[in-house]
Formats: structure tokens, sequence, C-alpha cells
């Protein structure tokens, strides 16, 4: 991770640097500098969720930008996977993201893809770190040099239509209820639009956004109030976004959360009988549960383990030539289809193998068993190394020794969130439980 980059673009309080319009503005100077540079006529998508700030943001980021001679062109509230999608689509040389994921509405962020619709590399968001810190002292170009910003009006339609026409033609979601759940994020308008123009019937919920409720007890990181309506409206699947809509976590009709690992066994279950499954390999993280493993083995296929975060993910996937990867938390990557995860894409290809071997999801998740897990989350100042405090190294390594071969013990710190997260896995969980607590409290004691 780099001084303002971490492993999911840069993120902050709104109007508290680095997410303050002075920084922003430098930061848009910095991607038009650099792509100005690269590209003979260079445009700029700019995308946001439905945070109040996103409107300070992208005024800044804009400004930025078209001070350095390059053109903007503003999407609204859009996906994340839709941004990433529509900057190859309209031939862009970067498209930027405003929005701080599944962080709570005071909070923002700013990510990069670059052309091809993948994440700008570490190099690349070292140099623009750089350029932030050591300003240009060039003189900036005036009158008709200056750049324009114009909005795009039917970026949310062209999503649209490039997500129908990834769902099969021979299918159609006639017959089925779906509730969905976007999270008052920025698959309000886009997500409910699909599915229905698809044949579904659905009930939406979390799509009245009003700058601060995104996220707020509900979508993928609140799915409680999803399951009760899946099981009111007798539906037959619920789907829940997060804030950006690049996760997926869904219900079944009996009301039981299915999250990433569930859904990546039973897609990886799909394209191994279609002969699609490039090299027998899904790629997920070290969160991923053991039972995935033992899933994908019984079908023959290997599982490749990345570091946290979808960025990880994607690398090694299009390192390795995969398609198929994800994470727990429901980052799903079909890269046939998109770049980057991409929950609504996700849900589709659920419902499509829902469809194939018509099959309800309560059935069809039966194709992994979930081992205990227990993850706690512990507030830090500092992230200072784990083999530097005594305490917390030592239960650690306790941890590790009773659960042996049975067990993980995963201990890590957030790449976006000023968080420690204690992650124990095995075959009793009163027993992680207690060891989870005792690693916790030890972490907590250490920031006093």
């Amino acid at each position: 991770m780099g001084k303002y980059f971490g492993t999911d673009g840069i993120r902050g309080k709104a109007n508290v640097a680095p997410m303050s319009p002075d920084f922003v503005l430098r930061l848009g100077q910095a991607i038009g500098l650099h792509f100005r540079n690269a590209y003979p006529h260079p445009k700029i998508l700019i995308g946001k969720d439905t945070r109040r700030s996103g409107y300070m943001l992208e005024q800044a980021l804009s400004a930025g930008i078209c001070s350095v001679g390059v053109d903007v062109q503003f999407l609204g509230p859009l996906p994340t996977p839709g941004i990433a999608y529509l900057t190859r689509g309209m031939r862009a040389c970067a498209g930027i993201v405003i929005s701080a994921s599944h962080n709570p509405y005071d909070d923002n962020g700013i990510k990069i893809f670059s052309e091809n619709g993948y994440k700008l590399p570490d190099e690349i968001e070292n140099k623009l770190e750089e350029m932030v810190d050591n300003p240009s002292h060039e003189t900036f170009p005036t009158g008709i040099h200056i750049g324009r910003a114009k909005r795009i009006d039917d970026a949310v339609g062209q999503y649209a239509v490039f997500l129908k026409e990834q769902f099969p033609k021979h299918l159609k979601l006639d017959g089925l209820r779906i509730v969905v759940d976007c999270a008052n994020g920025a698959a309000y308008k886009v997500a409910p639009k699909v599915f229905e123009e698809l044949g579904a019937e659905i009930f939406v919920t979390g799509n009245n956004p009003d700058g601060r409720n995104i996220n707020e007890q509900c979508g993928a990181l609140h799915p409680a109030s999803l399951v009760e309506k899946v099981k009111l409206y007798k539906a037959d699947l619920g789907v829940a976004l997060d804030g950006d809509a690049d996760r997926l976590i869904v219900v079944d009709h009996t009301g039981e959360l299915v999250d990433g690992d569930q859904i990546l066994a039973i897609c990886a279950g799909h394209l191994v009988k279609a002969g699609r499954l490039k090299k027998s390999t899904v790629v997920s993280t070290v969160m991923s549960n053991m039972g995935l493993e033992i899933a994908l083995q019984r079908m023959g296929v290997k599982l490749l383990r990345a570091k946290v975060g979808d960025r990880y993910v994607v690398d090694e996937m299009r390192k390795g030539g995969y398609n198929l990867g994800g994470e727990q938390s429901g980052h799903l990557v079909f890269m046939d289809l998109n770049t980057t995860g991409d929950g609504i894409l996700a849900a589709l290809n659920l419902l499509e193998v829902m469809l194939e071997n018509g099959k309800p999801l309560a059935e069809l998740k039966r194709c992994m068993e979930v081992l205990p897990q227990v993850l706690r989350n512990v507030r830090v100042q500092h992230k200072t190394p784990f083999e530097q405090l005594p305490d917390v190294h030592k239960l650690i390594q306790a941890a590790e020794e009773k659960l042996g071969q049975r067990g993980r013990v995963l201990v890590r710190y957030s790449g976006t969130e000023n968080l420690a997260r204690v992650m124990l896995e095995g075959e009793d969980q009163h027993r992680l439980e207690t060891m989870a607590a005792d690693i916790a409290r030890a972490l907590e004691t250490a920031q006093k």
C-alpha cells in the first residue's frame, strides 16, 4: 500500500484530507497530467455512489482534471463495475469511481480504472502520489485549451443493456419472485431495471437514497431485513448489494444466507459441467472458508488463494488466465464477462445456474458444507506488526497450535479501514469464539 492509496483506492472521512476538496483537486490535476502525457486526446469518466459528499468531490476532481486540459464526462450514480465497463465501452483513457463502498456514509473514496477496465497498477498509483505531493509548476492551459466537462444522461441504460446481454438468450426470469436490496447505493436505479426487464417479479428495498442512508441497516452488510422480506413475499431469491454494487450476498427461499464462497462453489460446479472453467481453477482469498476448498476438490478443481482484496484476486486471475474468482464477502469476478467484481452480474450467473438445473438455491448450495468460522473486528489507531505485540503474537501462536491441521488462524489489518480482523476456522464453534475473543481483547489492550 502507498501513502494515500490502499487496497481499494483512497478512502477517508469526507471533507477531511485526503478526502478534502483541495487534496482531491490536486489529485485530479495529477490524474489529468498523467493521462494527458500518455494519450493524444484523453477523456476521463467520473461516476459515484449516493453519498452527499459525492457532489463536492466530483466537482473538485473535475476541476483538477479540466485545469490541465483534459475532458471529463460525468456518469452520475452508477455501480463500480458499470464504470469499469463504460470506461472500456466509451474508449475513455480512465474511469474514476467516487465511493467508499461498504464504509459508513460520512466516508468517501476514489478508485481509478485504466482504459481496459482494470484498477491501476501500484506503480501508477505511486506516481500519482508523488505528483500530488510535488505539484507541477508548469503553466496550465487557458482559453479553449481548458478541459470540458459534460454529463452523460444514459449511463444507467447503457450498463443495463450490457448486463442483460450477459444473460443467456434462451433463459427468462418469468415466474421468479426476487427481492432486491440496493443498499440505498449506486445500483438503486439499474438493479431493479435489469431484473424486471428480464421478466422477474421484483420487490425492491434500499432504493431511496438520501445522501446519508447508504449501507444503513440494509444491503450486503446488513441482510437481516432482506431475510424477513424473502419470507414475507415468499420469494425465490433475495439479492443484497453493497453501496457501490460490486459485491453480492443472497438469501435462498427458506431465508438462509448464501455468501460469496458458496456462490463460487455453485458457479464453479456449473462451469465445470459446461466445460467452461478455465484451467480447472478458482481464485479466492485467504479468508475463504475451508469448506470451499473441500467442495472444489470433489469437483476436481483447484483453489488458488490470493491476498484479501478483489484487486489481488483479479491480479491472480489475469496472471494465470483464470475466469472465476471472488471473495467470501461477495466480490465475485466472472472474468469472461467483466473486469471487476459485479454484484448484479454475479446474481444473474447464479440465476442462470438455478434455471439450467431446475433447482432452488437451497438445494444447489448443498454442494458446499460451511465449516464454523468466527470473525472479530477490532478498531485500531496504529497498524503495528503483530510480531511487535507480544501478548497478541503469543495468543495467535497458541491458537494455531491448538487447531493444527483441522483449522486456521488469520489475523490481519484491513486495507480500507482502521481495523484489525481476527478470523478463526475449525470444527468447534465455541472453542473458536473463545480463542477469537482472547486475541481481540489483547489487541484492544495493546491500543491503550
